[in-house]
């Protein structure tokens, strides 16, 4: 997978950008505020309909302007494809659009047609963060790679809603109304846990290799935190398992008047050397260790798409040794396509790396800063 040409218009503090990026490890080098992390965000919103910076897309769009447009090609082993995603501000809200190969479409069919994988400061939450943070970052690897996976989270979450609000009062209760929810939230629920379990299953086995070439003397452990125990990873096992948790949690559940059974409710757990990452951890160990995830979670992506991913990397360097540094560059050297932003020219860079200087909006390819 190729990201080949990028376009952006009035997209963040870019008026118009053009760019062709290259197969490889794409660098691009400039101080701060200057449009490096909007570069990354453009790309990644490409690939996945949403920005990893905001909830509020419409500060996206370029001050005194209503539309944003994203457009990008890429050359798959399917083919050629030509995705873009506009986004238009107005004073009733904030509208998105998705086209592909010129056609439009719906979200569900959008997304995981460009994947990406994306590393920024924020994602060191993972560590250290809410579970929401890492219930998240296994949402959006699995719905870019499995598109059965997205329509069950998307029923799951919208069952989970009527649930809280039934138990909340705001609809009338209704006993044969909270008995049908809990059934379609053991459906979707069982097929979510399936594929969290397979995914992280996957993930622990890569993590733990990635993370022995970045800091060889520590051990990091990959461990999936399910709200609802089950002893094998069955559809019948974690079915059963979940039925019983929700009649066992019924009262419970009418008292604090929320939805307490469910995936909604999982983590993920990080460990080092047996102790966990978030309780123990240093900034730097936590840094190494989501490297390694993220690193995970781009073989993994590949194993499960039959292509790699493409790989963002933004400002990953500044708070790692040049050793740890050096290893890194060099792994991620090797990958099909990988764009990383710095404020200087990285140490260890590889000989291949291709160069670009971002200033005010403006991307120089090929030009150090």
């Amino acid at each position: 997978m190729l990201l080949q040409r990028l376009t952006l218009a009035d997209f963040r503090n870019y008026s118009e950008l053009d760019i062709e990026p290259t197969a490889g490890l794409n660098v691009f080098i400039g101080a701060n505020a200057q449009g490096k992390s909007n570069l990354l965000e453009g790309i990644a919103m490409l690939g996945t309909g949403k920005s990893f910076r905001t909830t509020r897309e419409a500060d996206a769009v370029r001050k005194g302007f209503e539309r944003a447009l994203l457009r990008g090609e890429a050359a798959l082993r399917a083919g050629r494809v030509e995705l873009a995603c506009s986004i238009e501000r107005s004073s009733h809200g904030t509208r998105k659009s998705y086209t592909l190969n010129s056609a439009g479409v719906r979200y569900a069919n959008y997304l995981g047609r460009l994947r990406v994988v994306t590393f920024v400061p924020a994602d060191l939450n993972l560590a250290g963060g809410t579970p929401g943070a890492r219930r998240a970052f296994l949402n959006i690897a699995l719905s870019q790679s499995e598109p059965a996976y997205y329509y069950e989270l998307a029923r799951y979450r919208k069952i989970v809603q009527q649930k809280n609000a039934l138990l909340r009062g705001t609809i009338e209760a209704d006993v044969e109304l909270l008995e049908t929810y809990d059934r379609t939230l053991v459906d979707a629920g069982t097929a979510i846990m399936l594929a969290r379990d397979r995914l992280i299953r996957a993930l622990a086995t890569s993590a733990a290799q990635a993370h022995a070439r970045f800091a060889g003397n520590e051990s990091l452990e990959v461990t999936y935190q399910p709200n609802v125990a089950f002893q094998v990873p069955t559809s019948e096992a974690i079915r059963a398992a979940m039925e019983a948790r929700l009649a066992h949690s019924r009262e419970a559940e009418r008292v604090r008047k929320s939805a307490l059974v469910g995936p909604h409710r999982d983590d993920l757990g990080l460990s080092l050397d047996g102790l966990s990452l978030a309780a123990y951890g240093s900034q730097g160990q936590q840094r190494t260790a989501v490297l390694a995830l993220k690193v995970a979670q781009y073989a993994v992506m590949r194993e499960l798409g039959g292509e790699a991913p493409l790989l963002l990397l933004d400002d990953v360097l500044s708070e790692l040794d040049e050793e740890r540094a050096t290893a890194f560059l060099a792994e991620i050297g090797e990958y099909e396509q990988a764009f990383i932003t710095a404020t200087h020219l990285p140490a260890g860079l590889p000989a291949a790396a291709h160069l670009a200087c971002v200033a005010a909006g403006r991307v120089r390819i090929g030009v150090p800063c």
